[in-house]
């Protein structure tokens, strides 16, 4: 059975999430208390239904006090052999406000912070702080759009969730931030730069023109060789210390052109080792 706790803070894509497991063949509940999570995954394993063989469930803060039980629930299941893996969803404190402004909503701690979602959003950081330590998979939608957040969650869980370890390459732009969830980080902005010839300045590196382009030089060349060998060496690690997910990301200034190139050879590299690996490539529509 795959199990798979959804939690994370407020507003940040926690209901798309589950969404988007229901639209891939997971039976769903959303706002389950923790301690009725040992008891819940009970009655789904001993259960003969096939819908119930794939599970996620959605607990967080809208549970109030009893969210503290959470730490008790996921002892419980290690203790019985239970296994889960646990999906956090994060967003920088300006994203969260920008958001609860723009759909008006109430931030379910505001209350308890004297009417302040500043408060609030920093209050539950600081409860979930220990929750996303434990979390197999850490996902930051400050600068994902709704569907670019579907096709992470699809990516990751598509396929067996309780395969090894998912390595995510993962291009972005320095100029738009560099992605909090990534474990491994490669500046790619001292290889040639295709931006500065007219004739590539409109194309990606997901296009021939570009990946041709940055592959040609040596430099690039011998910068692949080196991230390959730094992550065949430390991918064998990691799973050792039983990591679910590793991300490794590529960035370039603006996340179009050099970054994409590396994250595909990258990718290619690790596809062909026949290691369970995605792509995204997270600022190349932006302007």
């Amino acid at each position: 059975m795959e199990f798979i706790i959804i939690t994370g803070l407020s507003g940040a894509g926690k209901s798309v999430a589950m969404r988007n497991m229901e639209d891939i063949g997971y039976y769903c509940v959303d706002n389950i208390p923790p301690m009725l999570l040992p008891t819940f995954y009970e009655l789904c394993e001993k259960s003969s239904d096939d819908r119930l063989k794939k599970v996620a469930v959605v607990t967080d803060v809208r549970s109030g006090d009893v969210f503290d039980d959470l730490f008790a629930a996921l002892d419980s299941l290690n203790a019985d052999g239970k296994k889960y893996k646990i999906l956090f969803l994060d967003a920088k404190d300006d994203v969260l406000l920008r958001r609860f402004k723009e759909t008006r909503r109430k931030h379910p701690l505001y209350d308890i912070s004297k009417g302040s979602t500043e408060t609030a959003v920093i209050l539950e950081r600081t409860l979930l702080m220990q929750v996303k330590a434990r979390a197999d998979y850490v996902i930051d939608t400050s600068l994902l759009s709704g569907s670019q957040l579907r096709e992470r969650i699809s990516a990751l869980f598509l396929g067996n969730a309780a395969f090894g370890m998912t390595v995510t390459c993962l291009s972005f732009g320095f100029k738009y931030g560099i992605p909090s969830e990534a474990d491994l980080v490669f500046d790619v902005r001292c290889l040639p730069n295709p931006f500065y010839i007219p004739e590539l300045k409109t194309h990606t590196g997901l296009e021939d023109c570009v990946f041709n382009y940055v592959m040609s030089f040596e430099q690039s060349r011998g910068f692949a060789e080196r991230m390959i060998s730094l992550v065949d060496y430390s991918l064998p690690l990691y799973l050792s210390e039983g990591k679910s997910q590793l991300i490794i990301a590529m960035g370039c200034t603006g996340g179009k052109h050099r970054s994409v190139t590396m994250t595909r050879v990258l990718y290619q590299h690790i596809l062909d080792t026949k290691q369970r690996v995605i792509v995204h490539h997270r600022d190349i529509a932006k302007d």
